[in-house]
């Protein structure tokens, strides 16, 4: 998407309405506002942000297509991995964070029923009014038995619950700080890339960075192995936080990360110059964030070392790191192939195809990791054993 003539007429009244919040929120702030709150009021402002307001985002129909939009073998697999904790534990729930369109807490749900092993209940921390109800109506109608476990959320529950802490495609739409590094001695020194505006056009406003700011680019610099001049990136300030909050009243059991990534080493390569941030908008990649606020998805790659300081912080120990391919291996996905085929062969190959998908370094195979990580339980996890990459921490 280049013009907004491309665009309906409500949803360019939509965009002109996000602009408009937007820039009153940078005029209060004196005329420049961080990335980080910029992308915090396009995706979440109410009534406004992209996860707020009532737009189409996941599936063929929507802006992009997560693993459970995939296949059920995504969500099959997942419950297995749930099955082990909440077996070993005795009893359990589960809380899955940003549940997307509900797809995979049914898929989930649905077969921890046929292996006998139900959570007491599948909490969902979800913050948007539209998908919540879109998930509401899939659970209901894919397993209605089961909806009654299912309790919705909008903030961590504060009752300590044993069991598995799920967010999958969740981390990667945090706000990020986005910055423009310069070696020590240039005139422009470590700069924040923020928000301003010219009329009702929002662009790039670039300005000095805080010591905070190039103390963290010099750490990431050097964990990349050194920038030139201009290279531009992001990182997820708020990840710290945001994990504590999430895990607070999980007391033991399994947390279980599923998002494209990579580790800080890789994220930061001198090659990749310009950080990973990207938008969605009706399946296609578009660079400009500001093109229609309020109906692009924005995201950034997980560094995947921040999110391991993060989880160990909270007291936690880190129990697997893999590729989601190898992560999907260890959990039989083979054996969830024949389970959902019910030896009907046309339906087995339109699974391995789906399995492809999932797998394929070309697909979603490599570019998703899977992090697992225990706390007041010690579990060896199959699902990590056929490919351990923490030494890539």
């Amino acid at each position: 998407m280049t013009r907004e003539t491309e665009l309906g007429v409500e949803e360019r009244a939509h965009v002109e309405r996000v602009r408009e919040r937007i820039a009153a929120e940078i005029d209060a702030a004196g005329g420049w506002i961080g990335f980080d709150r910029y992308m915090e009021l396009a995706l979440y402002a109410p009534g406004l942000g992209y996860y707020s307001a009532g737009a189409r985002k996941l599936g063929p129909g929507g802006d992009f297509t997560t693993a459970p939009e995939v296949s059920r073998l995504f969500g099959g697999c997942v419950a297995r991995q749930c099955a082990e904790i909440l077996a070993a534990l005795g009893r359990g729930s589960i809380l899955e964070i940003g549940a997307g369109s509900g797809r995979l807490a049914a898929d989930i749900l649905s077969r921890l029923d046929g292996l006998g092993c139900v959570p007491e209940h599948y909490f969902v921390l979800e913050i948007s009014a539209d998908l919540r109800e879109r998930q509401r109506r899939h659970i209901a109608g894919a397993v209605p038995h089961l909806a009654r476990r299912v309790e919705w959320l909008d903030a961590p529950p504060h009752i300590a619950f044993d069991g598995v802490v799920l967010a999958n495609e969740v981390l990667d739409a945090l706000p990020v700080t986005r910055f423009r590094w310069h070696p020590p001695g240039w005139e422009e020194g470590c700069e924040e890339m923020g928000v301003a505006r010219e009329g009702m056009r929002l662009k790039w406003a670039p300005r000095a960075g805080s010591d905070s700011l190039a103390a963290e680019c010099a750490l990431l610099a050097q964990a990349g192995g050194g920038w030139e001049a201009g290279y531009t990136s992001e990182y997820c300030e708020r990840l710290t936080a945001w994990t504590a909050a999430v895990t607070e009243s999980h007391r033991a059991g399994l947390v279980l990360w599923i998002d494209y990534g990579l580790p800080r080493r890789h994220y930061y390569f001198p090659e990749r110059r310009d950080g990973t941030l990207i938008c969605h908008f009706r399946q296609r990649a578009i660079a400009d964030p500001f093109v229609a606020p309020g109906l692009l998805d924005i995201t950034a790659w997980v560094d995947f070392t921040r999110l391991a300081q993060a989880s160990a912080a909270c007291g936690y120990r880190l129990a697997g790191y893999t590729t989601q391919a190898h992560f999907l291996a260890g959990l039989s996905i083979d054996a969830e192939m024949h389970h959902l085929a019910a030896e009907d062969p046309s339906r087995f190959a339109r699974l391995a195809n789906e399995a492809r998908t999932l797998m394929l370094p070309g697909e979603m195979g490599e570019r998703f990791k899977a992090m697992a990580w225990m706390r007041g339980m010690d579990s060896r996890l199959p699902a990590f054993q056929a490919q351990d990459l923490r030494h890539t921490l």
